[in-house]
């Protein structure tokens, strides 16, 4: 994948480019990273809300007016994120439901970190919150807990939405990695300094790897659109209340899904983009050849968080869950 070698290298150069940083700027440097924390934290402060689960802690977050809406965070998220990909829902008038899952911020890490525990354990959520059923949108790797929640729990979802699905269906990684790029990866999101330096010294080269997104793409999208990938990158940051999550998130969508998709008996709406790095839209067809009844589109361009695409997604997510978009008989491909 010449994106990840392309990315190895930017690494190295950015490497030396952070020593340079860190020798020339010394206590400045320091200090902009301990203030960069600070907001992170700040921003994170006070609008989750833990309960405990059959897993143990379950952190969540509500935000907007209307009939309910779970939005389920990918890779490198948290609640905030789960809210970031349904703000455009929110503002349709959805009360989006946004939990974080096992082993981000402050959701607990059990044992079982299978995508089917997890979405068991997000009926104590709805339990709690005294939600019968709901749409489920689960994006990027969120899409694999979304997808086993409709499957085994159909009398508590009304709706299931897969946006940019990561998953492996053939036995084979869509996202594989040397061992040396995944050295490199691992640096960089085992380390909240790493993270914060190369988010600094290379945004594009970042959005190109870790949001799989050509950032040639910024350049062709309204300002509200780079705003919001810019903010996709940042709130990946800070790395360490994260870790158990990214490395679970590996290995699950990394190993081949045993999820049954066939047997999905709910209202099923697959959304992707030809142009993801991660091998989505791949993905999404199959997922969609495999649940009976599905609606699928796949957008020429995008990436892996729909760069340009966010208004007219929410459109059809709203239109899809209020039954008033057209179902098309194949695959829709704008």
């Amino acid at each position: 994948m010449t994106t990840r070698r392309s990315f190895l290298l930017g690494v190295g150069c950015r490497v030396s480019g952070v020593g340079c940083l860190a020798l020339a700027g010394g206590s400045y440097a320091a200090g902009a990273f301990r203030e960069a924390r600070r907001q992170a934290e700040s921003r994170l402060y006070g609008q989750g809300t833990v309960i405990g689960s059959r897993a143990g802690a379950l952190e969540y977050a509500v935000a907007g007016d209307g009939p309910p809406l779970m939005m389920i965070h990918g890779t490198g998220g948290g609640f905030d994120q789960g809210l970031l990909f349904a703000a455009a829902l929110r503002r349709r008038g959805f009360r989006i439901v946004a939990p974080s899952r096992f082993g981000y911020l402050g959701s607990a890490f059990p044992d079982d970190s299978s995508p089917a525990y997890q979405a068991d354990t997000l009926v104590d959520l709805m339990d709690h919150l005294g939600i019968d059923r709901l749409p489920v949108m689960g994006g990027s790797a969120g899409a694999l807990i979304a997808a086993e929640f409709a499957l085994r729990h159909p009398d508590r979802c009304s709706h299931l939405g897969l946006l940019v699905p990561a998953g492996n269906l053939t036995n084979r990684d869509p996202v594989a990695f040397t061992a040396l790029q995944r050295l490199a990866v691992d640096a960089v999101l085992g380390s909240d300094v790493w993270f914060w330096s190369l988010a600094r010294l290379a945004p594009r080269q970042m959005i190109r790897t870790l949001l799989a997104t050509d950032p040639a793409l910024l350049d062709q999208v309204p300002e509200a659109e780079r705003q919001r990938a810019i903010t996709f990158l940042n709130q990946i940051f800070p790395i360490t209340p994260k870790v158990n999550g990214l490395r679970n998130d590996g290995l699950h969508t990394g190993t081949r899904s045993l999820t049954p998709y066939e047997k999905i008996a709910v209202p099923t709406l697959i959304l992707s983009c030809e142009d993801d790095l991660f091998g989505t839209a791949a993905t999404a067809r199959l997922m969609a050849g495999r649940i009976t009844g599905s609606e699928i589109t796949v957008y020429p361009s995008g990436g892996h968080f729909w760069l340009g695409h966010d208004v007219e997604i929410a459109e059809r997510i709203a239109g899809f869950v209020r039954g008033t978009a057209p179902s098309p008989s194949a695959e829709d491909t704008p």
